[in-house]
Formats: C-alpha cells, sequence, structure tokens
C-alpha cells in the first residue's frame, strides 16, 4: 500500500531524530506538544484506514463493471444470433396460408348508407315509399389484396296468388340482394386486378354517385338502360401525367353481359301471368346459373368485354375537369344476338360549392324479329352550396340547391323527360334531408306519370 507507506514515513521520521538527539528532543517536547502530536497521528491513522475502505469499495465496484461488461457481450452475441437467424428465416418462402392467416380483425371495415323515402306520385296514394339498408363489408388481407362486398336490403310487401292469376299484397317482408362482392389484387401504383361480381365503369355514376351521394332521391332515367354490374375480371388503374396531379385512369374488363329472358333474340317475350309483351332483354342477370339451376357457366355464347379511359385534369384545389368514354359489346342471346353500349361522361368543379356533371348514354340492341332499336339517354345535373355566398349563417349555409334534367329513350317507342328542382339539408357532413320535385312528361305505349314530390333522409357510414 503505497498510501500507509508515506504516513508510516511521516512517523517514524521524528522518532527516529528524538533517538539520534535525546537530549534535544526531549528538551523541545513538553507533554502538551506530544498530546497533540499523538492527536495528529491518530487522525492520520483513522484518514488511512478510510482510504483503505474505499479503495477496497472501489475495487469491488470494479469488479462489479467489469462481471457487468461480461453479461453485456454475451447478451449482444446472443442477440447478434438471434438477428443473424430471424434474417434467414424472413429470407426463406413464406407459406402463402401462413401470411392470409396473420391478418387481424381490425382490418374489416363496415361503410354503406341507410335511407327511408317519403313521398306522392301524381294519381297514386302518399306515403313511406321505401326503407333501404345497404351495408359495404371492407377487408384487407394484405397490404395489396383487397375483399368488398356489398348489400341492398329494403323493406317490401309480401304477396299471395289471388284467383284471378294475380298477385295481391299481404303483409311486409325483406328483400336482401347483393350489389357487389369482389377481390381486389393491387400488382403496383397503376394496375389493380378485380375479379368477381364488379359495379362496371360505363360512365362513372354507379361508382361515385348512388345512394347518399347522388343528392337527389332517385337515379338518372337513361340509367336504366345500362347493366350496373356483371360477373367477370377487370384489369384497371391510373397513370400521373406530369407533377401537377393531372392522370389518366383506365379499365379493360370481361363479363358474362346481359341476357335474354326467354334464350331467344326476339326483342319480347310474353308474361303468362299478366299476358303482357315485355322487353326480351334481361341487364341485371347472368351469372352462370339458369333459373332451373343449370350450370351453363353463360346463357349465352360468349361473353361481353369492356372499359373505360378517362382523363383528370386539375387546376387548383376544388378546380378540376373530368372526362371519360367507355364503352362494352357482346352476345346477349343464343341466337348470338349483339348488344352494345357507349357513354360520354364529364364532371366540373369549380370551387368547393359548385359542380356539373353528366352523362350521354347510347346501347344498340340486335334482335332477331325487328332488327336493332337504340335505348337511349342522357342526364345533366348541378348543385351550388349556399356557403359559398360567406353569409355566416349556419341554417342558410348547411343548405345545397340541387337541379337535374334527363332524358331516356327506351327505342320501341316511349319516350320520357324529366325536370327535378331539389334541395340537400346537411345535419352533419353524412346525415342529410333531400327534398325535390319532379315534373315529367312522356309519350309512347307507355306513359309514365306527370310529376312526383319525394323526401328522403339518408345517413352515409
Amino acid at each position: 500500500m503505497k498510501i500507509r507507506s508515506k504516513f508510516f514515513a511521516v512517523i517514524i521520521l521524528p522518532c527516529a531524530l528524538s533517538i539520534v538527539h535525546p537530549s534535544r528532543s526531549m528538551a523541545a517536547i513538553s507533554d502538551e506538544d506530544f498530546q497533540k502530536l499523538a492527536a495528529q497521528v491518530q487522525q492520520l491513522s483513522t484518514k488511512v484506514q478510510t482510504l483503505e475502505q474505499t479503495h477496497e469499495q472501489d475495487q469491488h465496484t470494479i469488479n462489479q463493471l467489469k462481471q457487468q461488461v461480461v453479461k453485456t457481450k454475451e447478451t449482444a452475441n446472443d442477440a447478434a444470433q438471434k438477428a443473424d437467424a430471424a434474417t434467414q428465416k424472413l429470407q426463406q418462402p413464406v407459406d402463402p396460408m401462413l401470411n392470409i392467416g396473420n391478418a387481424a380483425t381490425h382490418n374489416v371495415v363496415l361503410t354503406g348508407d341507410a335511407e327511408i323515402q317519403f313521398g306522392r306520385t301524381s294519381k297514386q296514394h302518399s306515403g313511406f315509399t321505401m326503407a333501404d339498408f345497404a351495408p359495404i363489408f371492407l377487408y384487407r388481407a394484405n397490404d395489396n389484396i383487397l375483399f368488398e362486398v356489398g348489400f341492398d336490403i329494403t323493406m317490401q310487401n309480401g304477396s299471395v296468388s289471388l284467383l284471378n292469376g294475380r298477385n295481391g299484397n299481404l303483409g311486409a317482408g325483406t328483400s336482401v340482394g347483393l350489389s357487389f362482392a369482389q377481390i381486389d389484387y393491387m400488382v403496383n401504383d397503376y394496375v389493380t386486378v378485380m375479379a368477381g361480381d364488379m359495379i362496371l365503369p360505363l360512365g362513372t355514376y354507379v361508382e361515385r354517385g348512388a345512394g347518399w351521394l347522388n343528392k337527389l332521391p332517385d337515379d338518372p332515367l337513361a340509367r336504366g338502360v345500362l347493366p350496373d354490374s356483371g360477373v367477370g375480371i377487370q384489369l384497371r388503374g391510373a397513370v400521373p401525367v406530369g407533377d401537377s396531379g393531372k392522370s389518366i385512369t383506365y379499365s379493360l374488363y370481361g363479363v358474362n353481359g346481359p341476357s335474354s329472358v326467354d334464350g331467344s333474340g326476339n326483342s319480347f317475350y310474353t308474361d303468362s301471368l299478366s299476358n303482357v309483351l315485355t322487353p326480351n332483354l334481361d341487364l341485371g342477370g347472368n351469372v352462370g346459373v339458369d333459373s332451373n339451376g343449370n350450370s351453363n357457366f353463360n346463357v349465352h355464347n360468349h361473353p361481353s368485354g369492356g372499359g373505360r379511359l378517362g382523363f383528370f385534369l386539375p387546376f387548383h384545389p376544388h378546380y378540376d375537369v373530368e372526362f371519360g368514354v367507355s364503352g362494352q359489346t357482346g352476345e346477349w342471346s343464343d341466337s348470338g344476338n349483339q348488344w352494345s353500349a357507349a357513354v360520354l361522361d364529364a364532371s366540373v368543379h369549380i370551387s368547393p360549392y359548385f359542380e356539373l356533371k353528366g352523362e350521354y348514354i347510347n346501347t344498340w340492341v340486335d334482335t332477331t324479329d325487328i332488327g336493332t332499336y337504340k335505348p337511349k339517354g342522357w342526364w345533366v345535373q348541378g348543385a351550388y352550396k349556399l356557403a359559398g355566398l360567406g353569409l355566416e349563417m349556419p341554417y342558410i349555409s348547411n343548405v345545397e340547391l340541387v337541379s337535374r334534367y334527363d332524358v331516356v329513350n327506351d327505342g320501341l317507342g316511349t319516350r320520357v323527360s324529366r325536370a327535378t328542382a331539389g334541395v340537400v339539408y346537411y345535419f352533419t357532413n353524412t346525415l342529410q334531408m333531400e327534398g325535390a320535385y319532379e315534373w315529367l312528361h312522356s309519350r309512347g305505349p307507355n306513359p309514365q306519370p306527370d310529376s312526383a314530390f319525394v323526401l328522403q333522409l339518408s345517413y352515409g357510414f
């Protein structure tokens, strides 16, 4: 111990000097001085002991730190080995079923809308005419696989067969219809593959304006000459043009297409109950299984093909123009008769408060008995939110004025035109009351009522 040696030297040196010169030391040191010196020696001894204890504690701490360093190195080595093992495991092929099984339930989203209507059509009874619930379920399996399905659940009067062969009303029932059900696989940022019962991109109305988004309680008349969905496969996406937000959107699809009620290519068939001629073209069926349960894969010879090409041009936020052209063609009967459609669509947004949109629709139905007839129509709709006036009046600012003019010609002699004036009051962004008054004018063998008034409470979620 170097510290102890130094203190011993300090103590021994005076003692040695006193021995060499005893007479001089004895004469110089008194009892009081000796006691003081003894006290100092005692203090030095105490300090030496304290330093020894501190040194021992420091040595113990150093040993503990050395042990911790060793443990830390062992932990680091173990973590490195585990990281290497995990990397090797990730580099191995992943079982697709295990990958799907890791999907969490919070990837399921419920959305959709619900409506209830009250209305009166001229020369008919007034009342609550519709209660509709349309849920949409969205499921995300992983980063690039999605599944979506939509239903339409409505109430309607029940029926009973009468002696005269017609149906009577009895009680109330609920109908459940499948609106769409499809799988989406996102190949990359520009390509998505879709398969199932898909909403068809013939125009943009069904994909973007149906239900509570429409701002009016009913659909444009001309949409009745087009199918809303079809069973098949679709390739779609968007390609940006420059850095200003411009883009080209596209879709290409193949579906079973429309079909014939009786399988023939005639323009009409006869309903045995009512003995009334009814158009033979069926736009909403053909899923590969006929009404007798036979799996014919398709109720006519070949599927139909179609697509849409659109261009989106933004100027500023909420200032943009979009227009597109779409179409579909294919067989609709066992006789090989063709059904084709072409649609032009456009929309304009000027500020967050004003929009204008519309479609022009033309179809061709090739028949065996009367040749080709051409159902067609068009519609244009404008809307303005009074919040754009800047009046800062809560009730007025929650109002949006809507108007629409639509025309449809069934190609068989009946033409209907309609002018609609509507208003929307927004309780919230998704809860709204819609009101509309419609003036109809029709001519031909199937006349329509003159006018109608409709109120609708809508909620989107």
